[in-house]
């Protein structure tokens, strides 16, 4: 069991990276699909902590309040809605996987459920935000549309959009399932062996990122709001025209600042005072964790060059199950 607790603290700190890293950095850059790429990564690391772990509700809920602070600390400028996410997956994975099999269906349905969620939470900001008129913005471009090409639907374009899109996050949801499991059986077939490596100096300015956090979401704004704006101006005829187009770029602004400025900076104290609390509690298994990940980002790289004879899904394959055991079998030097 000595065993497995570094196991499980090494995947936890791998979590933490995946999270603050990774996750911090996709933020930063507001990529389309950071749901799928951080949220697949982290609900492997979540079921692989559960595989090896004999507590498994306890062992996931302290690794995530350990990922939690660390990326309070690393990834300041994190949405909150990254906090809700990471939460939800970590909380259903340890409802899942105290109670049934991590093998068969529970993986599928951990990742579907997760992927939803991720999706969701994003069509609930944009109506938050924007309002129902982003949706009738959406029939109106599908309506001119439709009618150009002389083709005539009883299904509203928002309606076919939205399924689409909770289509394709439902898929790959199942999809990171079977993944997932393939992964572990990778894992769990290696032989145990000690992996040593030097670290790098590795060095990052966060101000630069901050800025740039900020600028993305102004651009996204500002896009998104012209997109509404024509489509009732230019499409809407006289039902709409310019008058509502300006209405919605008013009250989108004033949503946003009123997040930005008072519900979102509220949330996240109050978040930041919980987990502050628990700091002082895992603070000894905090700092392992950060004084790790200098060797994880050189075992990544170097894992990705040792399976360049590899091609494809099959090297992205072993570059992930490879990148995990060598982590997890990992040793400091100076042991």
């Amino acid at each position: 069991m000595k065993n497995n607790k570094s196991i499980i603290d090494k995947l936890t700190a791998l979590w933490a990276l995946n999270e603050s890293g990774l996750g911090g950095f996709l933020h930063v850059f507001n990529t389309p699909f950071t749901g799928l790429i951080v949220g697949g990564i982290s609900i492997l690391l979540i079921s692989l902590i559960a595989y090896y772990a004999e507590n498994k509700w306890q062992a996931i809920l302290k690794a995530l309040l350990i990922v939690l602070i660390i990326k309070m600390a690393v990834s300041p400028y994190s949405p909150f809605g990254a906090y809700v996410a990471v939460s939800f997956q970590a909380l259903f994975g340890a409802f899942l996987f105290s109670n049934f099999s991590w093998k068969g269906a529970t993986l599928m349905v951990l990742g579907m459920i997760t992927f939803l969620e991720s999706a969701l939470q994003k069509l609930l900001i944009l109506t938050i935000v924007y309002g129902t008129e982003l949706w009738e913005a959406i029939n109106i471009y599908g309506a001119w549309v439709q009618k150009k090409m002389e083709f005539v639907s009883e299904t509203s374009t928002a309606s076919f959009l939205v399924t689409i899109y909770l289509l394709l996050y439902g898929i790959c949801g199942i999809l990171a399932g079977f993944f997932i499991k393939s992964i572990i059986n990778i894992i769990s077939s290696k032989t145990e062996t000690d992996f040593y490596i030097e670290p790098d100096d590795l060095n990052s300015s966060k101000s630069a990122s901050k800025v740039t956090f900020k600028t993305k979401v102004i651009w996204v704004w500002l896009i998104t709001v012209a997109i509404i704006v024509l489509a009732f101006s230019f499409f809407g005829g006289d039902l709409f025209g310019w008058k509502k187009g300006v209405y919605i770029m008013l009250r989108s602004f004033l949503i946003l600042m009123l997040w930005y400025l008072v519900i979102g900076p509220l949330l996240l104290k109050l978040v930041r005072k919980y987990l502050h609390k628990k700091e002082s509690q895992y603070k000894e298994d905090i700092t392992n964790a950060m004084d790790l990940f200098p060797y994880f980002r050189q075992i990544i790289s170097f894992t990705w060059k040792e399976t360049k004879h590899l091609k494809g899904y099959t090297r992205f394959k072993y570059f992930m199950a490879n990148s995990i055991s060598n982590c997890i079998h990992f040793k400091m030097p100076s042991k």
